[in-house]
Formats: C-alpha cells, sequence, structure tokens
C-alpha cells in the first residue's frame, strides 16, 4: 500500500483529495491540525506521532524532524536503501503533500509583532517539501492545491505521477521554498525588528517579491507585466483603492514617483507627475491652495497626469481639481465628502489612500541586461550639506527660501533638471533631456513672464556657463547648483556680470 504524508496549513480542497487517495488504496499519514482536520472531515489517517512514537514537541515546533518521516521520503528505490528502512521498521513515503505557514500574509499585517511573525516561519515543511523534491526520482512532492487534479488523473490512469510530472512538481517545490526563503529574508532585514541597516550596499539582496496582480499590459499594449509584492494580497504600492479603474503599468511607475517626490516635504504640497516627471509643485497653507500654484507651472503637460498631496483630500481640493482630466489622485486621506464628489465626477480616476510615506530606508534596485543595480534611494542632501555663496551678490532671504524650495524640487525631476521657482511654487521645469542648457530653454520657456525674478535650481553643476547667460536674459535673479565644474570661474564670472547670486550645494541630485 502506498504511502502518502500531509502536512498542510492551507486546506483548501485537501478533504476531497485525501478522500480520493483512500479510494485509490494508499494510506494517509498526517501531522498535527491537518490530521485533526482529516479525521473531521471523516478521513481515516495515521497520526505521524503514533508512527514515529514521538509526540510533539515544544508546543508543535517539532513534529516531523524524525528518521521514520525523512527516512521514508529520502529513501531511493533500490534494495539497500528499502531494506534498511525495513530493519528500522520504517517504510517509504511516495507522496509528501505540504504547503507553509503563512508567513507572508502574517507579515503583510501593518506593525505585526516580531514574535507573531517569528512562529509563522516554517521548518519541518520546508524540510520535507525539499526531501521530496530532491527525491523526486521516486516521490512527489505536492505544494500547491492547484495541482491535485493532475496528480489524481496520473493516479488513476497510469497509477503513478510520471517521472515528468514529478519533476515538474519538484521545480515548483523549490521555487515555493525559495520564495518563502526569501520573503523571510527581505522582511526581517527591512523591518523595524531588525538592526538598523548599513549605509554601504550589502553583499547580496534577496528582493523577496511574489506575483500579485496581472496588468493589463506593461508600458505598450505588446509588453506582458505584472506587479509582484512583498505581501500575498497587498495592493500596488500598498495603497487602499477608493476608487477608479485599475491601475496600469504607467501608472503605477508615475503613482510612485509622485509619492516619493511629495513625502519629501513637510509643508503642505501638491505634486503634479506626467511620465516620472514633476510637471509642477507648489507649498502652501493647505494642499488645496498648493495645487492650483503646482498646475499653473505647467497647466498643458498637467493634462492626464498623477496628482500627489501629503494632506487628506477634501472637498475643496476636489473643487479645486476643476474639469482637469487626472489619471490618478494620491493623498494620505481622503473625506467622506471628498470621496462622493470625485466617485460621482470622475469614475474613472484611480483614488489612492496611502497608508504611510514614501519608505527610503532601503535600496533602489534596476535590471541590466545580466543583473541588477542596487543604491540606496536618494534621501535628500546629506546632514553635513551647507549651502555657500560663491557670486559677489549673497541672495536676499526671499531669495534664499526660493532656492530651497527649487533645490529640494529639483531632486525629483529627471536629468539633466532645470527647475524655476517663486517662493514655494515651482514655474517652470525642465528636466530628462541629455543637454542643460536645453533643460534651461525648456524651463524657461514653460515659465514665461514668470521667469523674471525667480530662483533656478540645477540638480548638477553647470559645465559652460551658457545656462546662466540665458536665465539671466530671462530675469532669473538667483542660482542654486552644486558646482565642481571645471569652468566654475567662468560660470561665477557670468553670474556676477548680471549681479546674480548663487550658492553652491556640493551635493548633487542625479535621476536617471
Amino acid at each position: 500500500m502506498p504511502r502518502a504524508l500531509i502536512s498542510v496549513s492551507d486546506k483548501t480542497g485537501i478533504i476531497e483529495f485525501s478522500r480520493e487517495l483512500i479510494a485509490l488504496g494508499w494510506e494517509l499519514v498526517a501531522s498535527g491540525g491537518t490530521s485533526v482536520a482529516l479525521h473531521a472531515g471523516g478521513v481515516p489517517v495515521t497520526s505521524v506521532e503514533s508512527l514515529t512514537g514521538q509526540a510533539e514537541l515544544l508546543g508543535g515546533r517539532v513534529k516531523t524532524l524524525h528518521p521514520a518521516i525523512h527516512g521514508g521520503i529520502l529513501a531511493r528505490d533500490t534494495s539497500a536503501d528499502l531494506n534498511e528502512l525495513a530493519q528500522h521498521g520504517y517504510a517509504p513515503v511516495s507522496l509528501v503533500v505540504c504547503n507553509l505557514y503563512p508567513f507572508r500574509e502574517t507579515v503583510a499585517a501593518v506593525d505585526v509583532a516580531l514574535g507573531n511573525a517569528i512562529e509563522q516561519i516554517d521548518i519541518g515543511g520546508v524540510a520535507l517539501l525539499r526531501a521530496a523534491a530532491k527525491n523526486f526520482a521516486r516521490v512527489t512532492a505536492l505544494c500547491d492545491p492547484a495541482d491535485y487534479g493532475a496528480v489524481i488523473s496520473a493516479l488513476k490512469h497510469d497509477g503513478a505521477a510520471s517521472s515528468q510530472l514529478r519533476r515538474e512538481l519538484a521545480v515548483k517545490a523549490f521555487g515555493y521554498c525559495r520564495d518563502y526563503d526569501s520573503a523571510i529574508y527581505a522582511w526581517l532585514a527591512d523591518s523595524d525588528a531588525a538592526p538598523a541597516a548599513h549605509e554601504a550596499v550589502p553583499e547580496s539582496i534577496s528582493i523577496g517579491v511574489r506575483r500579485s496582480h496581472e496588468l493589463r499590459y506593461g508600458e505598450n499594449p505588446h509588453q506582458a507585466a505584472a506587479y509582484y509584492s512583498r505581501g500575498a494580497s497587498q495592493t500596488p504600492l500598498g495603497a487602499q483603492q477608493l476608487g477608479g479603474k485599475q491601475l496600469s503599468y504607467n501608472n503605477i511607475l508615475d503613482v510612485d514617483a509622485a509619492w516619493r517626490a511629495v513625502s519629501s516635504f513637510a509643508e503642505p504640497t501638491a505634486i503634479i507627475v506626467k511620465h516620472l516627471n514633476p510637471t509642477g509643485i507648489a507649498s502652501a497653507d493647505t494642499v488645496a491652495d498648493a495645487f492650483p500654484l503646482a498646475l499653473a507651472s505647467d497647466p498643458l503637460s498637467a493634462f492626464g497626469g498623477i496628482i500627489a498631496v501629503n494632506r487628506a483630500v477634501d472637498a475643496e481640493l476636489a473643487r479645486a481639481l476643476g474639469t482637469l482630466f487626472i489619471e490618478g489622485l494620491i493623498a494620505p486621506g481622503f473625506t467622506d465628502a471628498a470621496v462622493d464628489q470625485l466617485r460621482s465626477q470622475r469614475k474613472n480616476c484611480r483614488l489612492l489612500k496611502m497608508p504611510r510615506a514614501f519608505d527610503d530606508a532601503g535600496y533602489e534596485l534596476r535590471s541590466v541586461m545580466g543583473g541588477l543595480l542596487a543604491q540606496r534611494y536618494d534621501r535628500g542632501d546629506p546632514t553635513e550639506t551647507q549651502l555657500t555663496t560663491v557670486t559677489r551678490r549673497a541672495p536676499t532671504p526671499a531669495e534664499l527660501a526660493s532656492l530651497r524650495f527649487a533645490w529640494r524640487a529639483a531632486q525629483h525631476v529627471k536629468s539633466n533638471a532645470i527647475v524655476l521657482a517663486r517662493s514655494q511654487h515651482t514655474v517652470g521645469i525642465g528636466g530628462g533631456l541629455p543637454s542643460r542648457v536645453d533643460a534651461a530653454e525648456l524651463a524657461i520657456s514653460k515659465a514665461g513672464a514668470e521667469a523674471k525674478d525667480a530662483a533656478l535650481a540645477s540638480d548638477a553643476f553647470f559645465p559652460f556657463p551658457d545656462s546662466i547667460e540665458r536665465a539671466a536674459q530671462a530675469g532669473v535673479r538667483c542660482v542654486i547648483q552644486p558646482g565642481g565644474s571645471i569652468r566654475d570661474a567662468q560660470v561665477i564670472e557670468a553670474a556676477d556680470r548680471y549681479d546674480m547670486a548663487m550658492v553652491f550645494t556640493r551635493t548633487r541630485h542625479f535621476r536617471h
């Protein structure tokens, strides 16, 4: 009589599957809660304890780690191995049905306790699956209820799972264990319970994600795409969607860029993002006041963009949106009145409630051919950064405030990045261009008359004085930039010639 060992956390379909095995003449051995569930379902089953002669230890932490179990699984189909089993009174196990404790689902909860997470780290189950998958030449390793039907069909028609099916299920089991361990590593490495991460990048990185949402397509309709999450059922970016259509691949990218940017501002701030680039950024007393200022920075490009605010969306902001078409609105909260108004007037607009500010404590990963690039997130200027005036004229207090705002805004614009700002709002943004002077031209053209007396920020140094000369012609009065060019003296000379104030940060913020 063939023997199956069953130890499952997810009991979906296990009663029906076990009844099929019994009907086919199999003996079932089950552990702990699985044994109880099978008994309750009227399925005859032998407990692991009766097989091993050893009761569970440590509150169930040790159940299946015994030679009677693992010897039965790992024995090869040879007379030497089978005789050795018989000498010890053990029998071979031909099928292992096992899935693991719900670690992902547990840690997906906000503020999960470390102790609760630790108890959901499966030990015996992983050992069972690895042993069965290693010995797939004889043993079938079954970790997914979706595969129960294929195994029963094979047993009914052929009397056993084929070698090809056993191999495929072994590969799936190894992948399942790999992803499980990766999720544990990733959570412990990133959780508040773990030691603070070092500034240097680690020797190895385990991503620990799984596909949670299939997307209609990627950047273009001919590209397949999906969203992968650390949580089994977590929504894209961890957001709670209160209204609108499903997020697309491009929406998710823009939402991430917008939320990252707005999270770097403490004041009530509104940011409009289009194709990963801010088109307008503004801070004011309320986000309803900030939004029109952000929109005025580039009302043409704002069409079809994503709006992020760092305060709750109320009815006043909902009204301030006017007739502007937007793909999504992101905020830490929404009033009921705002949700009702937006749902009725903007049925397709994605309304996303974000549970927390952008998490910049980890690593930014990008795929390249044959590997990944990893870097720490740009969290703004290092604490030791100081502004140094390098021109004859120092910025006035009002100009310095505008410069600081423009500098922070420039950190979220694709390189080469030029930002023009007045007070606490952008008036022109030029980014994502290979030429810095072209980026300056774009920002100036977007600003129009608002360029006069504006502050200009550049994410990296000016290689030539041409951008400074063009900005001066437009009426720009002050500049903030990292400095560090071999032509800094020429750039400073140009600024002095036009009586512009210029400060160096000695810190750059490339964003590719």
